[in-house]
């Protein structure tokens, strides 16, 4: 765990210098740690954890359990202390046998624990197995709490989850032997460029924490990332439009237009020329539209789930259709995006007009009556702070969505990156997705809770009826055909609840897809990787688990299956356009100005 200047003597000099060099580092770094800490905004409470009344709700089924039932918690604590014991006995009996060795390993394999010191060296083995089991303790005692509803034991779990996570050793310095060997092996050079990596990311945030997951420096938007050609031939205050420059001679009919979340960028469709959903889609001979939303400030407060309905999609629509000559277009809706088409599609048919052929849903929730995991951080308690954040700045901050999305995967999102960044003192790795990740949006005040009220809490859509754009739209007013993808680990818009509001639809022409993998990368899934498969069931009459038992399961992309799919809803080929048109000429190459900007002027 040392260096060979560390060992040897006669380099004491040299490490004395070194020394002296970090402490003056050091020095430096506490003063501008200080400065930050010193201008920090403090967020809200109520958007640091849940209200009070969940833990008063759950230290009262606790007691209760306690009076009716104590023989269920007395099993727990002679589990927890039996299993402790015997720990704590047989790492001293090997110790007393004079053997510097850990004792049988009983706990499960846990990734952060894979230095081989955790399972041989007896005090980070010690540590490792007495965290586990006591993790193991609180998820028990947890679990089989009486007297909750489904939502409050769900939201206990997590929570309760989340305080264990926090603790485990591998988040300490003085218990992580990684992070100690590393800082052996520098000399402390590893601390002190740690301790860099936590001042400049404090500063970057207003001395709130946020962890740099990828390299800044590594990627341009524009240069090594979203370069699929392109040119910009519409903008307004909402948007701006990308028709993106064939490949092919001919291209179908019927044009596609692409609508991404706008909690997010849209490049995550454009990341790198091999996994590139964007060039794909163009090289299969479709004339793509892309919409890339603008970054809202406190003044686009107003602007509701209508506007973006109204001046995004409606709007985006008919430049596409003015451009084509054609009469309808199809469209795709990813996450946030896929519902807010989904309206628009029940909005199309009450107003009985076409402007839509055929519709495909990315990962989209338009049945809230499962929120999933994120039902957590959607009861009143955080909601209505997230209400009184944006009528104070108009917004709601990237800061809050993306911390929230971050906590969904603490381990891998929050302490993972922080152990290697400010522990071990690495530079972030130069990964694209992760720099995308970091790139978020902020959101309009108005329609963040109309979003968060009237869709996810209120179900409205699904359950009743949902007032937009002057209308009462009703799930069941979807008749457009309807190709949806939900994906298999997806921890945002689980693929259950995707399919149940699919399911709801009144569409006669409906597929439904299960990929792989995730909220991502079951989208992006080039069928040259051959990583992901896919499941298909036409029979959407019984349950979503049903659906996946009597599913079909296929190797490889879904995007081929897609295709297929939308080349029949395009019309025939015709002569590749060219971007643009008189009415709408070209203002600017892909991937336009909006993206490379942060919140709008």
């Amino acid at each position: 765990m040392t260096t060979e200047s560390s060992k040897n003597p006669e380099n004491f000099p040299e490490n004395k210098v070194k020394l002296e060099e970090n402490l003056k580092r050091i020095e430096e770094l506490s003063a501008r740690l200080m400065q930050v800490m010193s201008h920090r905004s403090e967020p809200r409470s109520s958007l640091q954890g849940p209200g009070s009344e969940l833990y008063v709700r759950a230290a009262s089924a606790f007691v209760a359990q306690m009076m009716e039932n104590p023989s269920k918690v007395v099993e727990h604590q002679i589990g927890y202390w039996g299993k402790s014991l015997r720990h704590y006995l047989e790492a001293n009996q090997k110790l007393s046998e004079g053997k510097l060795e850990a004792p049988q390993d009983r706990v499960q394999k846990d990734k952060r624990f894979s230095n081989p010191l955790w399972d041989n060296h007896p005090y980070f083995n010690f540590l490792k197995q007495q965290y586990l089991l006591n993790a193991e303790a609180v998820e028990n005692a947890v679990g089989d709490l009486d007297g909750l509803d489904v939502t409050e034991q769900k939201r206990i779990d997590f929570f309760s989850r989340q305080i264990v996570d926090m603790f485990s050793p591998s988040n300490f310095l003085g218990t992580n032997p990684d992070a100690l060997a590393r800082a052996a092996e520098t000399d402390g050079q590893s601390l002190v460029d740690g301790l860099e990596n936590l001042v400049s990311d404090l500063e970057a945030n207003d001395g709130n924490l946020q962890v740099t997951l990828a390299d800044k420096n590594a990627f341009h938007v524009g240069e090594n990332l979203a370069t699929t050609p392109g040119k910009v031939v519409f903008r307004n205050r909402m948007f701006e439009l990308i028709q993106y420059t064939p490949t092919t001679k001919e291209v179908h009919d019927i044009p596609l237009v692409i609508f991404p979340p706008w909690i997010n960028k849209f490049y995550v469709l454009d990341l790198k020329e091999k996994n590139s959903l964007i060039k794909w889609i163009v090289d299969q001979g479709f004339t793509l539209f892309v919409v890339s939303w603008v970054n809202p400030n406190a003044s686009y407060f107003d602007v509701s789930l209508d506007n973006y309905i109204n001046d995004g999609y409606l709007t985006a629509i008919d430049v596409a259709k003015s451009i084509c000559g054609t009469k309808s277009v199809n469209a795709v809706g990813y996450c946030i995006g896929g519902t807010t088409l989904s309206l628009a599609l029940a909005l199309q048919s009450k107003r009985g007009t076409d402007d839509i052929g055929a519709a495909t849903l990315f990962t989209t929730m338009t049945d809230f009556s499962d929120q999933g995991e994120m039902s957590v951080f959607l009861n009143d308690d955080f909601v209505d702070g997230i209400e009184e954040e944006v009528i104070e700045k108009g917004y709601l901050d990237s800061y809050f969505m993306s911390r929230t999305f971050s906590f969904l995967r603490s381990n891998d999102l929050i302490y993972g990156p922080a152990i290697k960044s400010y522990m071990m003192g690495q530079a972030p790795p130069a990964f694209d997705l992760l720099y995308w990740n970091g790139d978020s949006t902020n959101l309009p005040g108005k329609m963040a809770i109309q979003y968060l009220r009237d869709l996810c809490q209120n179900n409205l859509f699904a359950s009743s009826k949902i007032s937009i754009c002057g209308e009462e739209l009703s799930l069941k007013d979807v008749q457009t055909p309807v190709f949806a993808i939900g994906c298999e680990t997806d921890h945002i818009a689980a693929w259950d609840a995707s399919l149940k509001g699919v399911s709801q639809m009144s569409a006669t022409d409906k597929t439904y897809v299960l990929s792989q993998s995730g909220h991502i990368a079951g989208i992006v899934n080039p069928p040259s990787k051959n990583k992901y498969g896919h499941y298909t069931n036409t029979d959407f009459s019984g349950t979503p688990d049903a659906w996946k038992v009597g599913a079909e399961f296929h190797e490889g992309s879904w995007w081929p299956r897609w295709k297929e799919w939308l080349a029949d809803k395009s019309g025939p080929l015709v002569p590749a356009r060219t971007e643009g048109s008189d009415a709408y000429p070209v203002l600017g190459n892909a991937p336009g100005q909006y993206v490379l900007e942060g919140a709008a002027p």
